[in-house]
């Protein structure tokens, strides 16, 4: 007897509407008014212990610089070290310190319908790197090392329903890269599993719509980088029906871009990185530019383990992430760099039109500023759509801050056939890219999600 083989939908057609309901529901969630967000925020900060102290990189307990090399690493040999990298890309050479965490870790975030509307479990969670340490993050935010229990602390909340199929009916599940400047080859698995579970949130969690969570982006430093990387794998984003370029040839445009590009990337011994000075408490470039590797003493009451001592990156002056923003023909665009970065996996991933810390830049002559960041840069508020301070992962970053901005130009501004490198393409391109794997790098992930959260933004 044949057994028919019941079929599945591609695509579910009914998320795209559920979640823009989600995305109007801004006033009010289950169990929390927006406008009573930051009490509750600020009571979470209250009820538990939270101290962050800088350390010398030589005192820090349980890490060390190995007498082979210099390379510093835990003493269990997991978690993640700091190695040093030599680069090439397209013919332009450096050295730098890289952060090398060869494991996958999982941003997921929980989703259950209330009342017809979408709500998504929330956690105040504390990260060292942190400003004002506390921020609004996912359900699960773990390494592999933190949910497999090699730092013998408590188990991850709520870890069951993103790492159980039979838990949920799953929403997006990517793999997504970290930053290609600091990391090397890292990824993440951004996930979103609706439960239909009775789930009650711990008192560290709470069920915001998106609605809710696209207010809070208008704030700085209050919704946590891997929140927003797993928010712009949804769907928010309108599906347009035309485009400067298709699909189609936006993706030939894309990936001739990784194809024309050339990037090499060898790890080297840290005592061996050019331009980098070691002292007892950081390492730092000769001209104390780009960032720091320092160390912490960290306590936090809330966390799976409640004291320990780690190394972070923090980087030298305030960065600069914009996307340009145009409509042709009445279809929103947005232009976008296709960026070559010595940790990518596949050398390239589309970044916003200026991504740059510019303190790097001012001594230089402008025009050999990167494109765009002075037109940015002197635009007047009439031509800002959108600008909030957003700091990236508080776990390996310590005060790592960027200024998001989606910036109006016209054809003076930013041409129709802009430089190489540069594409115009809608938000429901990004977001349709944004559903597969390192298409798009962590700052686009940022702003796109910004474009898909709040309602009339472009």
């Amino acid at each position: 007897m044949t057994i028919a083989t019941r079929l599945a939908a591609r695509d579910d057609t009914r998320l795209p509407a559920r979640l823009a309901r989600s995305r109007r529901a801004v006033a009010a969630g289950t169990g929390l008014r927006t406008e009573d967000f930051d009490a509750w925020l600020a009571g979470r900060a209250k009820a538990h212990r939270f101290t962050v102290e800088r350390v010398p990189l030589e005192k820090i307990e349980g890490w060390s610089f190995a007498p082979d090399g210099g390379n510093l690493g835990h003493h269990s040999g997991r978690f993640f070290s700091v190695e040093g990298l030599h680069v090439v890309i397209d013919g332009h050479e450096w050295q730098q310190p890289i952060i090398v965490q060869p494991e996958v870790g999982i941003l997921g975030i929980l989703a259950k319908e209330f009342d017809g509307v979408l709500h998504f479990l929330m956690q105040a969670k504390m990260e060292p790197g942190n400003p004002h340490l506390l921020q609004l993050s996912p359900t699960v935010q773990a390494t592999h090392s933190n949910y497999t229990g090699v730092h013998r602390g408590a188990h991850v909340r709520y870890l069951e329903y993103f790492t159980r199929a039979a838990h949920g009916r799953v929403l997006a599940d990517v793999l997504q890269s970290e930053h290609g400047s600091w990391f090397l080859c890292k990824s993440n698995r951004n996930m979103i599993i609706e439960t239909f579970d009775d789930v009650p949130p711990d008192d560290d969690f709470r069920w915001l719509t998106l609605g809710q969570i696209g207010e809070l982006m208008r704030r700085d430093n209050v919704v946590n980088m891997d929140a927003r990387s797993v928010l712009a794998c949804a769907p928010t984003a309108p599906a347009e029906a035309s485009a400067v370029r298709s699909d189609t040839e936006m993706l030939s445009w894309f990936t001739n871009e990784r194809a024309r590009h050339g990037v090499r990337s060898k790890r080297i011994p840290l005592t061996g990185v050019r331009d980098w000075v070691r002292t007892d408490d950081h390492i730092q470039h000769v001209d104390q530019r780009y960032f720091r590797v320092t160390g912490v003493s960290v306590e936090a009451g809330n966390r799976e383990v409640t004291s320990w001592m780690q190394p972070l990156f923090e980087p030298v002056g305030l960065g600069l992430c914009a996307f340009l923003v145009r409509h042709f023909g009445g279809v929103p665009h947005l232009l976008v760099h296709a960026r070559a970065e010595a940790g990518l996996l596949d050398t390239v991933e589309l970044g916003p039109t200026v991504q740059c810390t510019p303190d790097n830049y001012v001594h230089l002559p402008v025009g050999d500023w990167p494109p765009f960041l002075e037109f940015v840069r002197r635009a007047g508020v009439d031509r800002i759509r959108y600008s909030a301070v957003h700091s990236d992962e508080g776990g390996r970053f310590l005060n790592a801050e960027s200024r998001y901005l989606l910036v109006e130009a016209d054809e003076a501004d930013a041409g129709t056939e802009p430089p190489p490198g540069y594409a115009w393409v809608t938000p429901g391109q990004l977001n349709s890219l944004a559903r597969h794997g390192h298409y798009l790098n962590m700052q686009a992930r940022t702003l796109l999600a910004v474009v898909g959260l709040l309602n009339g933004l472009l």
